[in-house]
Parts: C-alpha cells; structure tokens; sequence
C-alpha cells in the first residue's frame, strides 16, 4: 500500500499540449478494451452514413412496418411498364405510349410521396433525438453530414426512377421495337431522372431539416409540391390564354416536373409531356437551366445553412 505522503510522479498527459506533427485524432482510453485496429478514417465515416441512408430509405435494416411504404411505391411505380409492355407486344405499335422522360411526369404524385417519406426520415430523427452532436465530432464535418445524407437521398431517387424506365426499355425491346432508339431513349431518361433526383433530394432534406417531427416533414413535402404544381400550370394556362407564350413555358420553372420536362425536350429533343408549354427557343431553355442551377444552389445552401446551426446544438 503506498504512503499517501509519497508524491505521485507525473503523467504524461499532464505535460500540456501535444507535440507538434503529433496524432490528435485518438480513442481516448476510458477504461474499456483497447483498440488498435485500423482506422478509417473521414472518408470511411462519410461512405458509411451515405450507404445508411440509402437502406435507411428503403426499410432495410429497419422493422418490418417501415419496409411497406417505400417498396409499396416502388411497385407501383413498377406496374405500367408491364402493362405497357403488354399493349405494345398486342397492338403491335412502332413506339411505347409513353417516352422515358414522360414518365417522370405523369407519375410525379408517386415520386413526391417517396421524396416525403425520405427526406424526413434522413434528418429529422437525427433532430428529434439530438444526437446531431455526435454526428460532428471529429473527425466528421457539418459539411460531410450534410453531402452524405444528400447523396444518399438522391441515389434512392434516382433508384426508383431509374428501375421503371429500365422495365419500359425490357418492354419495348420483347415488343421487338428498334434497339437503337429504345437505348438512346433509355438513356435521355436517366439523365432526367438524375437531374430531378438532384433537385427534389435538396428541395425535400432543406424543408425536412426545419421540423424535427417527421409526420410534419411529410406533410410539409407533400403539401409544398402539389401547390407549385398547381400554381406552375395556373401560371401557364393565364399566361398562354392572354397569348405570351414565353411566360407559359416559363411558368414550369417553379414546379421540379415541368423544369426538368422542359430542359429534357430542349436538350435531349424528346417530347414534351404538355407540348403547348414546351421550350422552343434557346432563350427559353436557358432561362430553365439558369433557374435550375440556382434553385438546387439555394435549397442546398439553405440545408447546409440549418445545418451550421444545428451543429451548435
């Protein structure tokens, strides 16, 4: 037993600051089993939570219940390409009744509802239990937060565009249609879908970011969504019935749908899904792209911006 008068010899850890070129990003040893496996590092962190949130979106790893919504939309998304892949093989037709970027838009009610389940599901819990501060502990940045969670919702949109265009390119080529145009086509459409993945992922994390509440973080998409789209086309119907033709077709630049349908039938050359408000000249489709850039700009420097906040917390 030592005698308390005994002076206790310094530690280490009482010499002050560290060295210089010294390690500071350690485990600190509290008592528990050692570690000295490797360490991944920053990268590893930020690959790590990506790859989270894309099975997150989905259900995976998670209970039973939080599977059914995801990959109910999913199938429905999956159901008219079959059907038709079964008109074209019956009628015989020259062509699907429907393009791949046409797609996109007749069936944006199903994208909306996905975006509304992800988004919040990405960056609300995280709010709602406050364990935002973890998350930014060394070596992890708000930065990598943020680009992690973003890329992650964004590869599960362009997941569930990507795989019913891919179903109507089956459908068309077993309808024996030409090969060529179908991959062409098959290929304008997933570069749509990119582009309206990019956008509707900003759009639905920075509106998810500001409710730590789920249920309202849907409700907040869902509702936001559908009355740009209901003013988009107020806009264009008033604007083509007092005969300006250029505000109709820039009335779509507020709605994420009609934006991306207008940059696709001017860039790709495909059809429109409403020809009447479809770009016709350059001036027009720039206009389209220059709101494009900007609106993903502002909805993820808004989401980074909540997010600089929320760091502090």
């Amino acid at each position: 037993m030592t005698d308390a008068t005994t002076p206790v010899p310094p530690t280490p850890a009482a010499a002050g600051a560290p060295a210089a070129g010294e390690r500071t990003d350690v485990i600190h040893d509290i008592g528990f089993r050692h570690y000295d496996g490797p360490r991944f590092g920053r990268g590893w962190i930020v690959r790590t939570l990506l790859l989270d949130t894309v099975r997150g979106v989905f259900g995976i790893g998670r209970p039973a219940r939080s599977k059914v919504m995801p990959w109910a939309l999913v199938g429905i998304l999956a159901v008219p390409p079959i059907v038709i892949g079964l008109v074209s093989l019956l009628t015989g037709d020259d062509e699907p009744p429907i393009s791949y970027t046409q797609y996109l838009s007749q069936l944006q009610i199903v994208f909306s509802l996905f975006v509304a389940l992800a988004a919040p599901y990405a960056v609300s819990r995280d709010l709602r239990h406050g364990v935002l501060p973890l998350y930014l502990s060394r070596p992890m940045r708000r930065t990598d937060y943020v680009a992690a969670r973003y890329a992650g919702v964004t590869i599960a949109l362009f997941a569930v565009m990507a795989l019913p265009q891919t179903l109507l390119m089956v459908a068309a080529l077993l309808a024996e249609l030409p090969a060529d145009d179908q991959f062409v086509g098959w290929a304008g459409g997933l570069l749509a879908s990119l582009l309206l993945a990019v956008l509707l992922a900003a759009v639905g994390l920075a509106i998810a970011a500001f409710t730590p509440r789920r249920g309202l973080g849907v409700a907040a998409i869902i509702t936001i969504l559908t009355v740009v789209t209901g003013m988009s086309f107020a806009l264009s119907g008033i604007a083509l019935g007092q005969d300006l033709p250029d505000l109709a077709v820039l009335g779509g630049a507020i709605d994420p749908y009609r934006l991306v349908d207008g940059l696709a039938v001017w860039f790709l050359g495909v059809d429109a899904t409403i020809p009447e408000f479809a770009p016709t000249t350059a001036g027009q489709a720039g206009v389209l792209a220059a709101v494009y850039v900007v609106a993903v700009a502002f909805f993820g420097g808004l989401l980074l911006q909540r997010y600089r906040k929320a760091g502090r917390l």
